[in-house]
This record gives C-alpha cells, structure tokens and sequence, in this order.
C-alpha cells in the first residue's frame, strides 16, 4: 500500500508515476523504492546534458510532497515518522525515499 500511495502521489505532481516500486521495513526504517521515475521532458533534458538541472528540480518535488510522503507512511503504518531523506539517480533511473520511525515503544 505505501508503495502504490507513493507511485500515485508522485504521479499527482510530476504528471507521471514510476513505473516499479518496492517497500522495505526494517525496525524503525522504511525505504520505498522507485525506477523509472524520470518524464519525457526531463529524459531529453538528461539527453541534452542537464541532469544536475533535472536532480534539482526532483529535489524539489520531494521537498513539496515531504508532509504528503510522511502522512502516507505514518497513515499506513501507524506510527511517527521522526526523519525523512530523498535521493535521485539518473543512470539507472531510480529514487528512493526513507523513513525514520520513532522508536516502538515495545522495543
């Protein structure tokens, strides 16, 4: 589920979703992966030797759906989310999004 809310959110902003994602939980560590993240137009950017223009502009998404990413973990898995970190790359296309829970109290 945190997958698919991931995809369909980014899709809502970029006008396109990843085509491939995976979500790994480990303890307190949440990491949604997605490949195949890149648009059309930022394909021909990359082409045209502007990746650094293109990560920036990813950068920046991700920091506009930060509380959007979070609600969607902390809704999924009721729990807080107490860090968040992003990163592209564009050779492979991929992304990743992690997510630092507070600690289970069970622990």
């Amino acid at each position: 589920m945190i997958s698919t809310a991931a995809v369909q959110l980014l899709h809502e902003y970029t006008g396109r979703g990843p085509t491939k994602a995976k979500t790994l939980i480990n303890d307190d560590v949440v990491t949604v992966l997605l490949a195949d993240t890149l648009t059309k137009g930022e394909r021909k950017l990359v082409d045209n030797g502007h990746s650094d223009r293109v990560l920036q502009l990813r950068h920046d998404y991700q920091l506009t759906m930060r509380d959007d990413l979070i609600a969607i973990v902390e809704r999924q898995l009721d729990r807080k989310v107490i860090a968040f970190m992003s990163q592209n790359h564009i050779d492979p296309d991929l992304a990743v999004e992690v997510f630092v829970l507070q600690a289970d109290r069970a622990d």
